[in-house]
């Protein structure tokens, strides 16, 4: 017969399997919409591609934009200053 204290351990260890099963099950649907996302991404460079956008500079605008603006201007100042000091301005 079980003891109280191996059906409280069986009961325990129960929950963390649940509770570890949910939180992978989890993972990977966000997994999943994550890749559905990233086709939908690709998917709009392509259309950009397309009409005669270049990708390169668009991805490039999109990285800029997520930046703080005093961030951005700190980056460009310190790249100016070194293409100036390479000749290249």
């Amino acid at each position: 017969m079980a003891t109280a204290a191996a059906v409280k351990e069986e009961s325990a260890t129960k929950f963390a399997k649940d509770q570890l099963k949910s939180v992978i099950e989890r993972v990977e649907r966000l997994e999943e919409e994550k890749k559905t996302i990233a086709d939908d991404i690709r998917d709009v460079y392509a259309e950009a591609k397309g009409n005669g956008f270049d990708v390169k500079a668009l991805r490039t605008i999109v990285r800029l934009r997520k930046q703080d603006a005093n961030e951005r201007q700190e980056q460009e100042t310190i790249l100016e200053t070194y293409m100036q000091a390479l000749g290249m301005l």
